[in-house]
């Protein structure tokens, strides 16, 4: 498979081993592309802000001080007023570092102790600290970075925001809250998901010349995934019936909970699904059925369902009673006797995870947020926020199942590979948009695509719609049921005959 570069992601050890052996092989000095990686953090800030003309650029005293100095030296020869302000003033720099300040100090460039530029700033390049950071900042570079968080100034980010773990994306004390992060070579894990994809801001990516070489060397571990790139949807016959695209159903919905199993059972008929079934407590039947007569819900006869159904979602509104564990167990114990595609969500998790080692999950895909996933694995929510990839790894593996780890930079992984949503925003993060994506997933799932497929799929659809609607209304507000139209337009845009007729 042709591994696209702007659309995959390292662990920073495979870019920092591999990056001077593919500027070798690519005929490039490792101080040209220092000079490169400057040059192209300038051109970035001169696109995001060409009215900025007076820049204060940080610097630490590593190579991304080395890239720092190089883009000072550009703005002050492009005629902008330009003030470096050192962590560690007094600390000699070494090799390609010293370079790019010994070029900077002949250009006429200074470095000054003062900080009262901050408060002139037009913009600020932060390159305090690169990728090989384990520990918390420093006080010397914290106090950089909170004085240029507190700036009205916006902050460029070298490679990384400043304080930020490259791999995991969490913060080590305190980091830089970047407009923008120029990253090279290769994207690192950290600029993703969770915090650091919230502290990168806009991640730009250059490979310096030597993405050719650098591939040859290595291999990402994951794939930037978004709606834009999605495979479309095949073209559905002609005499097709409402049979031919799934018969899905959906448990949950206990008594004061009705709307989360709605909510599921409509987003996966918004998808395509053919027939819905939502099996419900009796006394949420109504809530449910009211308004949506499309939908078929029932209060009895479990097995039933079960057997007319070719794919189950289970697990919005389910609740934690008597009545839950009754439903989870016979739920569970069919799907794994009859090998029936399953998406399990929600308080089905909770359930999961007390039960995990009965029922053995195949043919599925859970959709936890951190805290259902600190669940599952036993731990706590800050242990999976802290290193995002390795417990979406752990749940897919441990489950033998895909996992969905929600959240910014949604992860999606199987047992042989992992992926990232680049869509998405706050907007989602409201009561009952999960309900939606797991109607999203089982839908799909429900027109015959596999568990990999209708994930990844599901997660970029629910998330692309989400950009679309807060684009146009804003990220406050917005309810999970007004997606649905959404959906079913970005799902349009998906069928292979629709994009014929366009």
């Amino acid at each position: 498979m042709t591994v696209n570069l702007s659309h995959s992601v390292f662990l920073a050890e495979q870019v920092r081993k591999n990056e001077g052996l593919a500027a070798t092989t690519s005929a490039v000095t490792l101080y040209e592309l220092m000079e490169r990686a400057g040059k192209a953090v300038f051109d970035h800030t001169c696109a995001y802000f060409p009215n900025a003309s007076r820049y204060v650029v940080l610097v630490g005293v590593g190579n991304n001080a080395g890239d720092g100095y190089v883009v000072a030296r550009l703005a002050k020869q492009a005629g902008k007023q330009v003030t470096v302000i050192a962590a560690l003033p007094d600390k000699p720099l070494k090799g390609d570092a010293l370079t790019a300040q010994q070029a900077w100090f002949d250009a006429g460039g200074t470095i000054t102790k003062s900080l009262s530029a901050f408060d002139q700033a037009d913009v600020i390049v932060d390159s305090l600290l690169g990728t090989g950071i384990q520990n918390e900042v420093r006080t010397s570079f914290s106090q950089l970075i909170q004085l240029a968080n507190s700036s009205r100034a916006p902050i460029i980010a070298i490679d990384l925001p400043s304080g930020i773990h490259a791999d995991t994306g969490s913060v080590l004390g305190v980091a830089i809250n970047a407009f923008v992060t120029v990253t090279f070579v290769g994207i690192k894990q950290g600029l993703v998901t969770g915090q650091g994809r919230a502290q990168a801001g806009v991640c730009e990516f250059t490979d310096l010349g030597i993405g050719e070489a650098f591939l040859t060397l290595t291999e990402p571990t994951a794939a930037l995934i978004s709606y834009q790139n999605s495979d479309a949807l095949p073209a559905r016959e002609n005499n097709s019936h409402k049979t031919s695209h799934g018969k899905l159903l959906c448990v949950g919905g206990n008594t004061g909970t009705a709307g989360a199993i709605r909510l599921t059972a409509e987003a996966a008929l918004r998808t395509g699904a053919g027939m819905v079934k939502v099996f419900t407590h009796s006394e949420s039947v109504l809530s449910v059925s009211i308004g949506r007569p499309e939908l078929m819900v029932s209060a009895a006869n479990l097995t039933a369902a079960l057997e007319w159904a070719s794919c189950i979602a289970i697990g919005p509104g389910l609740g934690l009673d008597t009545w839950s564990e009754e439903v989870f167990e016979t739920v569970m114990q069919y799907c794994f006797t009859h090998n029936k595609p399953l998406v399990i969500d929600a308080d089905a998790l909770t359930l999961l995870a007390q039960h995990a080692s009965s029922f053995p999950i195949v043919n599925s895909v859970i959709t936890p947020h951190p805290g259902e996933a600190a669940r599952l694995l036993n731990c706590k929510a800050s242990d999976v926020e802290a290193n995002r990839f390795a417990a979406v790894s752990e749940l897919a593996h441990s489950y033998t199942t895909t996992c969905v780890l929600k959240g910014a930079g949604t992860l999606m992984a199987n047992k042989n590979q992992v992926w990232v949503c680049t869509d998405g925003n706050p907007a989602l993060a409201v009561g009952g948009s999960g309900d939606v994506l797991t109607g999203i997933i089982a839908g799909l799932l429900a027109q015959g695509i596999n568990t990999t497929q209708a994930a990844t799929l599901g997660v970029t659809l629910h998330a692309k719609a989400g950009d679309i609607l807060a684009k146009a209304e804003g990220e406050r507000g917005m309810l999970p049921s007004d997606l649905f139209s959404v959906v079913r337009q970005l799902i349009k845009e998906l069928a292979s005959n629709d994009k014929c007729s366009r």
